[in-house]
């Protein structure tokens, strides 16, 4: 099993050269509007349980999805160049189907087509994975970010979602394209960076990779990252992920490691305020030929399960925590009962890599679901009453109050107050209660996620004279 990696791949190992120069215009995978779009395909789905019942459930999409999903796809070209060309080829649009498609029941998926690093820069020993070809890969993320953002987003709130290689780029795209530009921040509404190595400084949940973005702690917060990788046996002491490594001296992404950082591990389960096992989701269609195909079935302990259903839920489950093994921080499972164990593909320290995804794939949506929910309709109540001599005090609350940026109290169109003070609370003096004639107390709110203002109005109530 440890050579599989050049056993695999020696049949797409030559003719290693530089993909053609770069388009004008973005190239889509996945796309609202595109024909035979890659993430949309139906959500019917088998449900096996380790008794060996099934079920079929059909989960509802959003037709008309509040939020959108900018999703950069893992290594899978087959091509044999060291980076791929913009063709749509058969394995990215199975890629898309596996790990993308599941998320258009709650945004509007946008994938583009890049340059990446292909399979076979990886089976010659990783000679140009950090090198120029990763940043010409990056190019191309940047150029469709920076397109759909003029073209597409209209405002609109974004999750990015990447794998592998695709996290690599979006945590580029985050630290050196996101986060220096307060209007692109405020946008995000998660960042879902699995199987990347996304590093924070050790001891914290922010630092590394980014400034001001943290991890994700808490149910249905917003404004922040998922990431882990998967092991279904202990990391090995050379794993290949959930280790802060010193980047190579050819790497130019900008990204830290090494001593004082730490690869972050957040299990998203807790985080969609979920407790039960982990269950695999694949689709029933099987992936196209290739390494990846391969190694998915090896993963599986053999080909995929079908069904009559669009995808499919295995009896296996798992349990699972984020632990620190031989100086790895992974997600690390284990089978419940009669459940089968996922093997490891290519070598023992890649562990469960290729369904890091799928290992936790209805839990990520679910998450995407309640995070859409707090950035489109923030929950706040303007609430008002009477505290003696006339005077009253106003305030404002809910779980949202995290993304104020500030509370203006206004008489009508007449400003009494203003609060940044994280309370959001004012008592307004009997003077300036029986001054005014206006019949509603309105909170002018400006928010640092979600809609960029929210405004509350109630009336006034009578508080007497001073």
């Amino acid at each position: 099993m440890r050579r599989m990696v050049p056993v695999l791949l020696s049949t797409i190992t030559v003719g290693l050269a530089t993909a053609a120069s770069a388009s004008a215009d973005a190239v889509w995978l996945c796309r609202p509007g595109l024909a035979n779009d890659p993430c949309q395909i139906p959500q019917d789905t088998t449900i096996r349980e380790l008794d060996g019942s099934e079920r079929v459930e059909t989960p509802k999409a959003s037709d008309t999805p509040a939020i959108d999903c900018f999703y950069v796809y893992p290594t899978v070209s087959n091509q044999l160049t060291a980076n791929a060309d913009f063709s749509r080829d058969p394995e990215i649009e199975s890629i898309a189907k596996f790990q993308a498609a599941r998320f258009n029941q709650q945004c509007r998926v946008y994938a583009p087509i890049y340059r990446q690093a292909t399979l076979a820069s990886i089976g010659t020993g990783y000679a140009s994975a950090s090198g120029a070809d990763r940043q010409l890969a990056y190019k191309d993320v940047v150029d469709a970010w920076r397109e759909y953002l003029a073209k597409d987003n209209d405002g609109r709130g974004v999750v990015l979602i990447g794998h592998s290689q695709g996290t690599g780029m979006l945590r580029q795209l985050l630290r050196r394209e996101i986060e220096p530009d307060p209007a692109q921040l405020r946008r995000l509404v998660s960042a879902l960076l699995i199987g990347g190595n996304v590093t924070v400084a050790e001891g914290r949940d922010v630092g590394g990779d980014f400034r001001s973005t943290p991890l994700c702690t808490r149910r249905a917060q917003v404004a922040c990252v998922v990431a882990y990788s998967t092991f279904a046996q202990d990391p090995t002491t050379d794993a290949r992920f959930g280790r802060s490594r010193t980047p190579a001296a050819t790497d130019q992404s900008t990204l830290p490691g090494g001593p004082g950082y730490a690869v972050a591990c957040t299990d998203p389960r807790p985080l969609a305020g979920e407790s039960g096992p982990l269950r695999i989701l694949l689709p029933t269609e099987p992936y196209a030929p290739g390494p990846i195909a391969a190694g998915i079935i090896i993963t599986n302990g053999g080909p995929a399960p079908t069904a009559p259903t669009t995808w499919v839920v295995p009896a296996d489950r798992y349990t699972g925590a984020c632990r620190t093994i031989n100086g790895a921080n992974v997600l690390r499972i284990e089978p419940v009962g009669a459940s089968r164990r996922p093997n490891f593909f290519p070598e023992p320290n890649w562990g469960t890599h290729l369904v890091d995804v799928n290992l936790a794939y209805e839990s990520l949506v679910a998450l995407v679901a309640q995070q859409a929910r707090r950035w489109t309709a923030p929950e706040l109540r303007l609430t008002r009453r009477c505290v003696g001599r006339g005077r009253l005090r106003v305030r404002v609350s809910g779980p949202e109050t995290e993304f104020i940026r500030e509370v203006r109290f206004k008489f009508a169109r007449r400003l009494v107050a203003r609060d940044r003070s994280a309370a959001y609370e004012r008592t307004l003096s009997g003077r300036t209660v029986a001054s005014t004639r206006a019949r509603t107390l309105r909170a002018v709110i400006r928010l640092d996620a979600g809609p960029r203002r929210v405004i509350l109005q109630r009336t006034l109530p009578g508080c007497g004279t001073r």
